[in-house]
């Protein structure tokens, strides 16, 4: 569907009125990626800052307990304890406490769909290796016992081997172990612990009476160790199904462990014993037959080791997308539910947290549900703290303030009955950055990518493929289980029962290659929007798909919308079931076959290569860009509008100055030419093809042109920025290459092609005088970023104009060149920001003369991101002074005309008597004819002007940013501004008026 389509359709979705409103709703947020280089003290360090900035509410990622080490806090191990290497309890009191002294609040990102796993810091995990179906944490995962492989039935697969089992185990690398302290058995692969069946310590302990004797033991002591093996082996098994069986195990299985500690205390002959037999058991590397018992051992456990790549056929629990050791979690168990937010409800409870941002709620079985559970328990927190409040989440109210990470496409919208206040932003992301793209270009730039990389597929064959390799490689066994679970199904009814398992497989795979969104939300019924997205793949994946009988199709539809025949009836729970889980699957193919693999191999534009994105919607119109914004006001006003995040492919300034590639078709494809042919002799050769391939030479060259470091731009700048800067290309391009799986990849890296692209990008960027190409990548940077730097202005405005609450990702209140992650969890240089931003101090009792001067020193310094942070901390002091016309107020398009009205984007916020014009301005290479300077002024602008309608015209209008006094002049019956005078100090404008002041005068 065409950008221009998609934003209309938005405009025709019923108006309804914003739910009541009981949540602390931010202004602006700001968002910190904690980690053990930036903790909550750190955070609590830059309170003050922010608050001066403007911002209302910190926004943080996870600070639950994670893995040792985790950079980004989603690989949480307990959900109910603060993450020690970011901080203590007593830490976020202080950071919160910093907060309410300010006048600010607290928003926290939570992850409740996965954990981490593996390693041996997840209690929940360990207990299920240990205890099996037994264990009291068995149904918190999302585990298939039953395998139809007899090798897994029972157990669950555990993909942590680096080489086939059978060579790890005789290479010795899986070590018994007893923990003495504990009166425990494990077995220890690097920092993996996999606990031993209590109720196979008999096997160990057996040798170990043996080996000690009963005239070391004594009679007594022999006596009760022999009493306690027996006790061990007497165990319930991990498989009885009766409840009262399962809590003895439970229960008895600590009790004998304790007496072992207290028999190994009292005799150092059974401690000695026992480290002999698990020696013995360890066996001897070099000797197979030696490791016979200890394989013995491990094929009686409730796992079954294995060799990392058989994860991608075999796996046996349900993943985050295709990360072996992040389990998902069974959300829908309200026991599970319980457990996992504690610590989050409690903090809500004491005042501590004012919203969440939801992790990957797509990964959910029923999200609607999950999210309803969560209000109901704010408003019972609402109406404890608050007695005689009627706040009822089942009503419609939404007490705690909720957005969501789903990205949705073009023509799809949020679900109206979820009980959130919108999205984490994905949307805007794409909106916001298609406005300054040169939408004429398309066809253009579309021939020089094609001619330059020799690549015909369209967008959506490459997102089809790039699916399909998915549903292939990685997530194939997730894919068996589905063609398993729909062939159950088949068999159930005469007219269905010849439809192979292989053939519904193959289905299977079409259409959810074919899928349009990443996910339905089918639960008890299914929706209008869900039917179509349903029939849409189903239609796709006939064409595509077209040697599979339609048949069987027919079925899968059947089964995915619930209409099965009468003769099927009985099987209808088996089918809602899987139509539920179907949905968990479309939407990490999804992830993983666009984001992580087509957003990385269709190169036209990269700018568009966003989370959410859709390269084929090349840019945004301004008509667009209003339709998406009316349409967030009447249904998400909420909702957070971002522009860079923790997980967006590049920061929003590179995305910005990519964009200007879209207004110089011709010199790029130029530029491309001439760039080839200086580097062809720097290439090599790597199974007989050139390597870089020159697709990825493409990605490369928009690369450096996107995020080049400022100080590199300048005539004569120094060269000593080379050396990090080619370490972060080299990265970046190492993990673009592998995401997308064409000539190396994260599960097979090919050693020859990424040194030959390492040397590639060092030849490119080594700094030296003969280095033409060098010479010649800085001569078109150098306009290319200028105009960046002016779209980065736009954008910026835009957001935090808009509809929405504004969010600011760490450290992009500068200019910031980040890459994909880990790039962009670099460290912020918060003492540079603060200082800059001091030095906006007396802005607003300074003579208009000197406003203006500092304006021009700093546009002409320019570099060092004053501007930006300038626009940031003016517009935001705004909206703290006007709370109420952002989170209520109308949107109004404003019309422009005059000469270069296609290079502005212009519109009106509105409420009572308050008036705020927004001016962003577009498309500035074309508009300043490719010259280097400042789109100021009557020069530039000639006769451009806004027309006001008679609600806005009679009111007088005053710059938020330079101070300057303007009105609408009325001619012809119309009234407007001139954008001579409107723009004549910086390149986008704010203009406020309060009605009220013209009837008074």
């Amino acid at each position: 569907m065409p950008a221009d389509a998609g934003a209309l359709a938005a405009l025709q979705g019923s108006a309804r009125a914003p739910p009541a409103r009981r949540a602390c709703i931010p202004r602006a947020t700001y968002r910190v990626q904690l980690n053990a280089s930036f903790g909550l003290r750190d955070a609590s360090a830059i309170v003050p800052y922010l608050a001066a900035l403007g911002v209302s509410h910190v926004y943080c990622s996870p600070y639950f307990r994670a893995r040792p080490g985790s950079v980004h806090g989603y690989d949480v191990v307990d959900h109910n304890h603060i993450n020690p290497e970011i901080g203590t309890a007593q830490d976020l009191d202080r950071f919160v406490e910093l907060l309410r002294a300010h006048g600010m609040g607290h928003v926290l990102d939570i992850v409740p769909n996965h954990v981490g796993i593996m390693g041996s810091d997840n209690a929940w995990w360990l207990d299920v290796l240990e205890n099996g179906q037994a264990s009291a944490y068995a149904q918190y995962f999302d585990i298939d016992w039953q395998s139809d492989d007899p090798a897994l039935n029972g157990k669950v697969l555990i993909p942590i081997l680096g080489d086939h089992y059978g060579h790890v185990l005789e290479r010795g690398e899986l070590v018994l172990r007893f923990e003495r302290d504990t009166g425990s058995f494990a077995i220890f692969h690097h920092e993996h612990r996999l606990p031993v069946d209590p109720r196979d310590y008999p096997l160990i302990l057996k040798r170990a009476l043996e080996i000690a004797g009963s005239e070391r033991l004594g009679e007594e002591d022999g006596a009760d160790f022999a009493s306690l093996i027996d006790a061990f082996g007497h165990l319930p098994h991990r498989d009885a199904d009766a409840p009262a069986a399962r809590e003895e195990r439970q229960r008895d299985k600590e009790v004998h462990k304790r007496r072992l500690v207290r028999i190994c205390g009292r005799n150092a002959a059974v401690p000695e014993a026992i480290g002999a037999a698990v020696q013995a058991l360890n066996g001897t590397a070099g000797d197979a037959a030696s490791f016979d018992e200890l394989h013995r051992l491990l094929e009686s456990q409730a796992y079954r080791l294995a060799y990392w790549r058989v994860a991608s056929d075999e796996i046996n629990y349900r993943r985050f997308f295709d990360v072996n050791d992040l389990a998902a979690l069974r959300m829908e168990n309200e026991a599970v539910f319980e457990a996992t937010h504690r610590l989050a409800f409690e903090l809500v409870a004491a005042g501590k947290l004012d919203g969440l941002r939801i992790d990957h709620p797509d990964g959910l079985y029923d999200p609607v549900q999950y999210f309803r559970r969560l209000q109901q328990r704010a408003a019972v927190m609402v109406a404890a703290a608050a007695p005689g409040s009627s706040a009822d989440a089942g009503t419609g109210e939404r007490p705690l303030y909720l957005v969501v990470e789903k990205i949705t496409a073009s023509f799809e919208h949020l679900p109206e009955d979820w009980p959130v206040h919108g999205t984490t932003g994905y949307r805007f992301v794409n909106v916001v950055t298609g406005l300054t793209i040169d939408g004429s270009a398309k066809a253009r730039l579309d021939r020089g990518y094609r001619a330059f990389t020799e690549l015909t597929a369209s967008w959506p064959d490459v997102a089809y493929e790039s699916k399909r390799l998915i549903l292939s490689s990685s997530l194939a066994a997730e894919l068996n289980v589905l063609a398993t679970g729909l062939a159950r199904i088949a068999r159930a009814e005469r007219n269905t029962r010849d439809f192979t398992e292989n053939t519904l497989k193959q289905a299977l795979i079409e259409v959810i290659a074919c899928f349009p969104v990443y996910r339905t939300y089918i639960a008890a019924q299914v929706s209008g929007e869900d039917r179509r997205y349903i029939d849409w793949a189903i239609a796709n994946a006939r064409r595509r798909g077209a040697g599979i009988d339609g048949a069987v199709y027919d079925f899968v539809r059947a089964v995915l919308l619930g209409e099965a025949t009468a003769a099927l009836a009985h099987v209808a729970p088996l089918a809602r079931a899987f139509a539920m889980k179907f949905q968990q699957v479309t939407a990490p193919v999804t992830a993983k076959g666009v984001e992580d693999t087509a957003l990385y191999r269709f190169n036209r534009l990269v700018s568009l290569n966003e989370v959410g994105g859709e390269p084929d919607a090349f840019g945004t119109s301004v008509r667009a860009f209003h339709a998406d914004a009316q349409y967030r006001l009447r249904h998400w006003p909420h909702e957070l509008l971002a522009s860079s995040t923790h997980d967006t492919k590049r920061s929003e300034d590179v995305r910005a100055r990519i964009n200007v590639l879209s207004e110089i078709p011709g010199q790029w494809r130029r530029a491309l030419e001439r760039w080839r042919r200086m580097n062809r002799s720097r290439k090599r050769e790597v199974d007989n093809q050139p390597a870089p391939s020159a697709n990825d030479e493409y990605l490369l060259y928009q690369t450096l042109l996107g995020s080049l470091p400022l100080e590199a731009l300048p005539e004569g700048a120094p060269t000593d920025w080379t050396e990090e800067y080619r370490k972060r290309i080299e990265a970046y391009l190492l993990k673009a290459v592998r995401e997308a799986k064409l000539h190396t990849s994260w599960a097979n890296p090919n050693a020859a092609y990424e040194e030959a692209l390492r040397q590639f990008i060092t030849g490119l960027l080594e700094p030296r005088a003969g280095n033409l190409f060098l010479a010649d990548l800085l001569q078109l940077a150098r306009p290319i970023a200028h105009v960046g730097l002016l779209n980065g202005l736009s954008h910026t405005l835009c957001k935090l104009t808009a509809p929405g609450v504004p969010d600011t990702y760490q450290g992009s209140e500068l200019w910031d060149f980040s890459l994909v992650d880990p790039d962009n969890r670099r460290a912020v240089d918060y003492q540079r920001r603060r200082e800059l931003l001091e030095s906006l101090n007396g802005w607003e009792s300074a003579a208009p003369a000197a406003r203006n001067a500092r304006l021009q020193g700093m546009l002409e310094r320019s570099h060092d991101g004053l501007p930006k942070l300038f626009l940031i901390w003016r517009v935001l002091q705004y909206r703290r002074a006007h709370e109420a016309l952002f989170a209520e107020g109308d949107y109004l398009p404003l019309r422009v005309l005059g000469s270069h009205a296609a290079h502005v984007c212009a519109f009106a916020r509105r409420l009572g008597e308050e008036r705020l014009l927004v001016i962003a301005p577009r498309l500035y290479h074309r508009l300043l004819q490719g010259a280097m300077r400042q789109p100021l002024g009557a020069q530039v602008w000639a006769d451009t002007r806004i027309e006001l309608p008679a609600e806005l015209a009679a009111t007088a209008y005053r710059s938020c940013l330079d101070g300057t006094a303007v009105r609408a002049d009325g001619t012809d019956g119309r009234h407007a501004l001139a954008l001579a005078t409107v723009l004549a100090q910086f390149p986008v404008a704010l203009l406020s008026g309060v009605a009220a002041e013209v009837r008074k005068s």
